[in-house]
């Protein structure tokens, strides 16, 4: 299916908080000839949906969905279900365009739920947090079908597209690495110190007047925070090229253009190694691989050398805290491709998620001076001047409704993928048939006028301060960045307490402003980062 974003530029400026006792005040530098400029790629804002159209005939500009039509459902279609229908000027978006436009145009149009005819497949979108919630808890009823297909040649067997009981040992073998002991100790000795050596990153660029992509930025300093929580290596990103990163983000690519290809060539293993694409991708994943075994053989010579072994259930090695050591010192039977296949499910979807949530909200708060100020003087009363404690995460509390309002708005993934395992009628009495491919879009539900008031606007007070954090259980569904149900997203505490940890320091020393009147440069689409990409330029600070 197409990607998720499309791009064009925009320009905030950066500066030093000015501190007055233990009060931040939101000042511009004037003692310097300009402000630092970042630079922020972005056409969602300038772009208008285009009106939806009406069905019409195999000879009009939807034939594609008229021959798709034909191809995947036959004459005999009783699911009650409408069909899209694709023109012309959706055919870019579905093949490898903005997904995310299409889709939300046809939910206007045909309500929260229809049939996507469209490519080498066909898939019920659903936009109703209700049908939602009943595909995605009934996982004996639903598979994830096409993300295995297409991402298999990644995660292996790893728990994030398994199956059946190999899934259930796999997850259960892995959650109880994430508890709430290791946690604590992550955020004090991997998720701060790594946030502030981004902040010495950037302070450098702007004195220096280095131009910085800061998606770019996070993408390295998620990649660092994966490595030393999960497999305590310091891929140290932040200062050097990392050739992991190129890695994941080309297997991903391969990924998401295997779901839109008209024919699976690369079932064929014979094929595979001489078309160019199939090449390049099978060294990505080479080296992801290589690396990730590489750390796993260091680390079991470290377990055996000390004969280590866990004794109680938050075990913490207090030299390595990583995820790798308490699975190995739990002795557990499981080969070594199992458990590489594992922690890399781990590092491609810790690092991605989080770096979307970050440079998202960075946005999301550099438009809006007011809520950038309030979670500023949040994190100035909370902290202190002190890097953020695991206790001091519950007092932050607007700043963790911004992370929460920025996974609303901008959600990563946009879209799940599921697969009917059997006949089955959905909320609303819509009927599937087994092998149905459903697509449910985050982005719809998380955007939808009828789910939420004033659906477009980011307002982080629409979480209340004083209630629960929010999921897919407190909001019945229309919450759904970590998914929902028994495959939920194991490290969304995880995810949640990298970025509330990260933005506060960021938070701490810097302050934002987007530059008004600015023009778009150009537009281009990314499978890893969906709408807009972040391009910063700094310009040297003055100390108040």
């Amino acid at each position: 299916m197409g990607s998720l974003s499309t791009s064009s530029l925009l320009t905030f400026s950066i500066f030093k908080p000015t501190v007055t006792g233990s009060t931040t005040t939101m000042t511009a530098i004037t003692s310097t000839p300009k402000p630092q400029f970042l630079f922020i790629k972005s056409s969602l804002d300038n772009k208008t949906p285009k009106p939806a159209s009406k069905p019409s005939s195999w000879l009009s500009p939807n034939w594609l969905t008229s021959l798709t039509r034909t191809l995947t459902l036959g004459q005999n279609d009783d699911s009650g279900i409408p069909i899209a229908s694709a023109q012309l000027e959706d055919v870019s978006d579905l093949l490898g365009g903005a997904l995310f436009l299409p889709l939300f145009k046809w939910m206007n149009e045909y309500g929260p739920i229809y049939r996507l005819a469209a490519g080498p497949r066909n898939f019920v979108v659903v936009s109703d947090p209700a049908i939602a919630k009943h595909v995605l808890r009934n996982y004996g009823k639903y598979a994830k079908g096409l993300i295995s297909e297409v991402s298999e040649f990644l995660f292996g067997s790893g728990f994030a597209i398994a199956e059946g009981e190999l899934w259930t040992v796999r997850r259960r073998a892995v959650v109880p690495s994430l508890h709430k002991k290791y946690l604590s100790t992550i955020v004090d000795r991997v998720f701060c110190k790594c946030a502030e050596r981004l902040v010495e990153k950037l302070q450098n660029d702007a004195v220096n007047g280095t131009p910085v992509n800061m998606e770019a930025k996070f993408s390295q300093l998620t990649l660092d925070v994966i490595g030393l929580s999960v497999f305590n290596y310091n891929f140290d990103s932040l200062t050097s090229d990392s050739p992991v990163i190129d890695a994941v983000y080309t297997a991903l690519k391969e990924a998401e253009a295997r779901s839109t290809d008209l024919l699976p060539y690369w079932k064929v293993k014979a094929l595979c190694k001489i078309i160019p694409r199939q090449i390049k991708a099978e060294k990505a994943v080479n080296v992801i691989r290589q690396t990730v075994e590489e750390l796993i053989a260091q680390c079991k010579v470290i377990v055996e050398a000390e004969g280590e072994r866990i004794n109680d259930e938050e075990y913490v090695n207090d030299a390595d805290p990583s995820i790798l050591r308490f699975l190995l010192a739990s002795r557990e039977e499981v080969s070594s491709a199992q458990l590489r296949d594992d922690l890399l499910s781990m590092l491609v979807a810790g690092h991605e998620t989080t770096g979307s949530v970050l440079t998202w909200t960075l946005y999301l708060l550099s438009k809006d001076s007011s809520s950038l100020a309030k979670a500023q003087e949040e994190v100035d009363q909370v902290l202190q001047g002190r890097p953020p404690s695991y206790e001091d995460i519950k007092d932050l509390k607007f700043l963790t409704r911004c992370i929460n309002e920025s996974m609303r708005l901008y959600p990563h993934p946009p879209v799940l993928l599921r697969r009917a395992k059997v006949a089955d009628v959905l909320p609303g009495n819509y009927k599937v048939n087994p092998g149905q491919d459903i697509m449910i879009s985050v982005y719809n539900i998380h955007h939808s006028s009828k789910v939420w008031e004033r659906a477009e606007e980011f307002v982080p007070e629409r979480f209340d301060l004083e209630g629960p954090v929010p999921n897919e259980t407190n909001t019945d569904f229309r919450f759904i960045p970590f998914s929902g149900g028994p495959r939920k997203c194991v490290g969304d505490q995880f995810a949640l307490l990298e970025s509330i940890v990260a933005l506060a320091i960021f938070l701490q020393n810097m302050n934002f402003e987007l530059v008004p009147d600015q023009k778009n440069q150009h537009d281009y689409w990314s499978n890893n980062t969906y709408y807009k990409r972040f391009v910063h330029e700094t310009q040297p600070k003055s100390k108040s």
